[in-house]
């Protein structure tokens, strides 16, 4: 993915050279005699607009493009078995790019593979080494080389706001009061008055344990980092240098907002947000000394106000939760979500707040939320709209492995974790992870990718398609999202507009079993739409203006 950075400066400076063109033409015009009118018996061109037609149609426009790439989220535990011990591994990861590479996703993010004594791994014991299990440094070098020679960027989870109880650091703070570790973590006596109300969860932070008690909002397993103790601040600094120093695009930053946001009493205070956001700052300043370029992506699961100002100076994404339960409401209804008016709101104050810099992280579940297949009862043509609203929408959409196969899941968290399917065989063959027998997913069959690659019609196909239409057209990678009305107003009809600042598309998805008619009008602001690009259903029509739309599909028209 080219790095926000560099694409903005890229964007600015193209559109600078292409007003002073026009200005200088118009300079250069001065006195010069009118051209005469065209013959009314001379032929038209029909491929390209007058000029006059084309700076009301095809830009420039002001707008805060948001360049971004397709993610994907991989469970490394669950995802290609290389070696045949039944759990996945870096090196099945690195077999399985091409797959990636076909798919047309331009990164990919690996849940947690530094040493856990956890399956899931968010609860580390070594930050500066791969899980076993996973592999070695090596086979992650190898795994970036390769994923790099195919234009695809690596990013993996770094779980700064906790360690693992089982962690050294913690173990010789829990067994020493004077151990210069005491002051990483928070420890007050047992008999000490504390706060109850945890912000992440149910039951109480404190965790007792050897006559103290110490702070673990998730778990007594995981206790929590003391960012007021300026040695673990330079420690988890020291510790993503390191990561991106190997070769690492970047990081997703688990638990973002709760670096201070201990306690629901005081979570959403001034002062503990203004704490969170100085210490993501700071990690920032960090990461630009190793790669100015390097992408950090934020696990905060509030509301916009909290979200903005983490795009200060600090992360360039959050992933947007609020709209993973518009877009899966949206199709089970069968509405319109009216995604351009919520979003075009809400992206103009993050804008304000990163000073152009933020990118959305659409996405419809990840791993720790029941699956779409699930939550959408098993409709495939629900699962498929549900995919198109996800990939034609703003900024980097991430998708949760096997969720192009509609694979099921619901919780507790080992079932939403379930292996992934790549043989039509329930039995699995050649790289099929078996740590744990699947609840949801044991019969394979129609789910899985060997099924689906031969279905043209298949749930993975329909990814593999929404998505090279994506790569194909910089106003659906790179555009921001504005409204467009149309003339009758349908609500089974999803509209909207992408636009960078030399071009413009408009998007229509059908999300209802019915076929539809619309009639686009010309937008003032972009003009009008008459080609059709793309569709989803060959029985898609655009003519003189009227849009018809076969049911559970979408168009792209220019």
């Amino acid at each position: 993915m080219t790095s926000v950075r560099s694409y903005r400066k890229a964007a600015s400076f193209i559109i600078s050279i292409l007003v002073l063109l026009l200005v200088l033409s118009a300079c250069t015009g001065e006195g010069e005699p009118a051209a005469e009118p065209q013959s009314s018996n001379e032929p038209q061109q029909t491929g390209e607009p007058q000029a006059t037609e084309l700076a009301k149609t095809v830009g420039p426009y002001e707008v805060t493009e948001q360049p971004g790439t397709v993610y994907y989220e991989i469970f490394v535990r669950s995802f290609y078995d290389s070696d045949g011990d039944g759990i996945g591994d870096l090196n099945g990861v690195t077999a399985k790019l091409d797959y990636l590479q076909e798919l047309g996703v331009g990164g990919i993010w690996l849940m947690p593979i530094n040493s856990s004594p956890s399956y899931h791994g968010y609860d580390t014991t070594d930050y500066y080494a791969i899980n076993p299990d996973y592999g070695t440094i090596d086979d992650l070098t190898n795994l970036l080389e390769e994923a790099h020679k195919r234009d695809i960027k690596v990013i993996m989870d770094l779980v700064v706001n906790h360690s693992s109880r089982e962690h050294p650091w913690f173990q010789e703070a829990l067994a020493n009061p004077d151990s210069p570790y005491r002051s990483w973590y928070h420890f007050v006596s047992a008999d000490e008055q504390t706060p109850s109300d945890n912000a992440a969860g149910s039951g109480s932070p404190w965790h007792n344990a050897l006559g103290s008690k110490y702070l673990g909002i998730f778990w007594e397993g995981m206790p929590d980092f003391n960012f007021d103790e300026p040695k673990v601040r330079e420690e988890l600094i020291k510790i993503g240098q390191f990561w991106l120093e190997k070769g690492l695009d970047g990081f997703r930053l688990d638990a973002a907002k709760h670096i201070y946001g201990d306690f629901k009493s005081t979570v959403h205070s001034q002062e503990i947000q203004a704490a969170n956001k100085a210490w993501w700052q700071e990690f920032r300043r960090g990461m630009d000394e190793v790669n100015p370029d390097a992408f950090l992506i934020g696990e905060v699961w509030d509301t916009t106000s909290v979200i903005g100002p983490y795009f200060d100076q600090a992360l360039d994404s959050a992933f947007n939760f609020d709209l993973s339960e518009r877009l899966l409401g949206a199709v089970r209804e069968e509405r319109d979500p009216d995604l351009a008016h919520t979003l075009g709101r809400v992206h103009a104050f993050y804008a304000q707040s990163s000073g152009g810099k933020f990118v959305d992280a659409p996405f419809l579940t990840n791993h720790d939320q029941n699956r779409v297949m699930t939550q959408l009862n098993g409709n495939v043509d629900h699962a498929k709209m549900a995919a198109s609203l996800l990939l034609t929408l703003p900024g980097t959409p991430f998708v949760y492995y096997g969720e192009e196969i509609g694979m099921l899941g619901a919780k507790p968290d080992e079932y939403i974790r379930e292996p992934m399917l790549w043989h039509a065989d329930p039995a699995g063959g050649e790289g099929q992870t078996t740590w744990q027998a699947s609840r949801y997913n044991a019969e394979a069959g129609e789910t899985s990718v060997e099924a689906q690659l031969a279905d043209e019609q298949s749930l993975l196909n329909h990814y593999r398609k929404l998505i090279s239409w994506r790569n194909s057209e910089t106003a659906l990678q790179n555009g921001a999202i504005a409204e467009y009305k149309l003339t009758a107003a349908n609500n089974k009809l999803s509209a909207y507009l992408r636009v960078t600042a030399d071009d413009r598309l408009l998007v229509v998805h059908n999300l209802s079993g019915e076929a539809q008619q619309a009639e686009l009008a010309a937008s003032e602001q972009y003009g009008s739409f008459d080609t059709l690009l793309y569709a989803t259903d060959n029985a898609a029509e655009l003519q003189a203006g009227q849009l018809t739309i076969p049911p559970y599909s979408s168009v792209v028209i220019r």
